[in-house]
């Protein structure tokens, strides 16, 4: 399960897939910690950019992922706890943190919306951990 949840190539290309304009910084033959891209997209009508830092990879079992976004700072955590042989629980957690007054604005807006922010992120996380099962499964 770690190697697709360091699938950072794949990120990328779902990325570009869906407009996202992604673009590697460092060197490094795969990412490491310290590793960073520069994505661009556009949200709710505006142009965005964000910086994205990988600031830990502990294999197996966790990633944290810095990231910076017009005012707005977050760290994503993934955390992988085995259970069993054949059973992974996985935790994903996003904290933010503002920068700037239109930030806090933004973070606030969100805020009055968390409770479908988060069955939303939840679902996506369930999709995620379904799609790498059944990966796994297929015996690839």
């Amino acid at each position: 399960m770690y190697s697709r949840i360091t699938d950072f190539q794949g990120f990328e290309r779902q990325a570009l897939r869906r407009g996202v304009n992604v673009q590697r910084i460092d060197n490094a033959p795969v990412p490491v910690e310290g590793s960073s891209w520069d994505v661009a997209f556009k949200f709710r009508g505006k142009d965005r950019n964000l910086k994205a830092i990988i600031t830990r990879l502990n294999e197996p079992t966790e990633n944290r992922l810095y990231t910076a976004a017009n005012g707005l700072d977050g760290v994503t955590q993934i955390e992988l706890v085995p259970l069993s042989r054949n059973r992974t629980r996985i935790a994903v957690s996003l904290e933010l943190s503002p920068q700037s007054l239109s930030a806090r604005l933004l973070l606030q807006s969100l805020k009055l919306a968390k409770n479908s922010l988060s069955r939303r992120f939840g679902m996506r996380v369930t999709d995620f951990a379904e799609d790498v099962e059944k990966f796994h499964r297929k015996g690839a």
